[in-house]
């Protein structure tokens, strides 16, 4: 009798079952946000091309960057009262986890 047990592949077994993920993943509200400009611009680009509207880039900037503004902070006040309100907020942990952390 042997006491070497047989050799698994890396990867193998129940070791390696992935597990579940403990909560939901969400897109940050950046990515959200600069996807969206970069939508905004491409449809503004192709109108421009397509001659259907004169457009004053100096303008579209202007009120790109003010609504890509408005859009970051808001986003970020919204995910800061949903993060607060579930507690899943890095700031939220309790000294007793952490003694030495003041």
């Amino acid at each position: 009798m042997s006491t070497h047990e047989p050799t698994r592949a890396f990867g193998t077994g129940p070791a390696s079952a992935p597990e579940p993920l403990a909560q939901s993943v969400r897109a940050r509200v950046g990515t959200v946000v600069w996807g969206l400009i970069i939508l905004a611009l491409a449809a503004l680009i192709i109108i421009s091309k397509l001659g259907l509207v004169a457009l004053n880039s100096n303008y579209v900037l202007i009120g790109l960057m003010i609504g890509a503004g408005a859009a970051l902070v808001i986003g970020g006040l919204m995910s800061a009262r949903s993060r607060k309100g579930s507690g899943s907020a890095p700031e939220s942990g309790s000294s007793t986890t952490n003694p030495d952390h003041h």
